[in-house]
């Protein structure tokens, strides 16, 4: 690990201004902001991330989980993530989230992570971690030698000829169905981004992995009020039963009315470069019956256009088992 300046900020502005001192073009790659730190502190000890300056934003006003007006609900960005999966309204009205979150990692980590460091959480492809290896993430233009290597926890969706690494997380991926909206604040003042629209696809430049600038913060999320009667389920599944990441996960939201499927809000885990929202799963299941006929439609849907490498073919029939119970288990809730 380098030697860096660690800084603890006492309001949002510093925090940014602080930030906002970048010295590389890589989207600020030499500052960080650090909450639980169970991910960055990870990476400086490898070596993949070498910040200069670390702030720490564990005292800003950050970490509250309040309701909004319109009868939704604020998460601040220093939320723990374990007192977001056991929140009394979170696992009442959006138990999906809760569900995803718990079927995370472990207890203790948990208990330290943060909302927004796992909204920022980055790949664990072999290769990214490893920097005696060629890695577009960490230097662009160096190659991705997954594609001709083990690749079989990567990416089949939304991957390119420059990038196949996985987003690894499960709270996004029930945030991305709940259609979650991130508030950032940054040099250039204060903005809204859809969830959707947060996580990049590697494209010809991997190594830009969300729509952050220079020194933005994120400083809370917000998800809209629930749909009356929804069914939500999140499934995992995985090489073991604990700490340990998706090998294909489905975050469903279903509201059925008159024995069809009315409004329905699909996101895949394990499979894509990013937290996977499928319309086209969602278009196969409205107007529907809650059937198997219907559920393995929308998972055959959900999976147009994966591309496998060559050890992962068996993610795309993994995938749409995964949907097609979670479906199943969401309907029957």
């Amino acid at each position: 690990m380098q030697s860096f300046e660690f800084i603890r900020p006492t309001d949002p502005g510093a925090a940014i201004a602080a930030a906002a001192q970048s010295k590389t073009a890589q989207q600020g790659a030499d500052v960080r902001f650090m909450g639980g730190g169970t991910t960055l502190i990870d990476l400086m000890k490898l070596n993949v991330e070498t910040p200069s300056r670390v702030l720490d934003i564990n005292r800003l006003p950050l970490d509250k989980i309040e309701p909004t007006s319109d009868g939704g609900l604020k998460i601040g960005a220093t939320v723990r993530n374990s007192d977001l999966a056991y929140h009394a309204t979170v696992q009442r009205v959006y138990p999906v989230l809760s569900q995803a979150i718990l079927q995370g990692a472990s207890a203790q980590i948990r208990n330290m992570a943060t909302v927004a460091g796992n909204l920022l959480q980055r790949t664990r492809c072999v290769y990214f971690r490893d920097t005696a290896m060629a890695c577009n993430k960490r230097g662009p233009g160096s190659g991705c030698p997954a594609i001709t290597g083990h690749n079989r926890t990567l990416a089949i969706l939304g991957a390119s000829e420059h990038c196949i690494a996985t987003n690894p997380s499960d709270m996004c991926v029930a945030m991305a169905a709940l259609e979650a909206s991130i508030y950032i604040q940054g040099p250039k003042g204060a903005r809204t981004v859809a969830f959707g629209d947060f996580h990049l696809l590697p494209g010809n430049t991997p190594h830009r992995e969300t729509v952050l600038e220079p020194g933005d913060l994120i400083t809370h999320v917000t998800l809209p009020p629930p749909v009356g009667g929804s069914k939500q389920f999140y499934l995992k599944l995985r090489d073991r039963a604990s700490y340990e990441f998706a090998l294909a996960s489905a975050a469903v939201v279903l509201t059925i009315a008159n024995g069809n499927i009315t409004r329905a809000r699909i996101a895949l885990g394990g499979v894509g470069t990013k937290p996977w929202r499928s319309p086209e799963a969602e278009a196969a299941l409205t107007g529907k019956p809650p059937n198997d006929a219907t559920f393995r439609q929308a998972a055959e849907a959900a999976m147009h256009g994966a591309k496998p490498q060559s050890e992962n073919g068996f993610k795309i029939e993994l995938a749409k088992r995964c949907l097609t119970h979670a479906l199943r288990m969401a309907a029957t809730s």
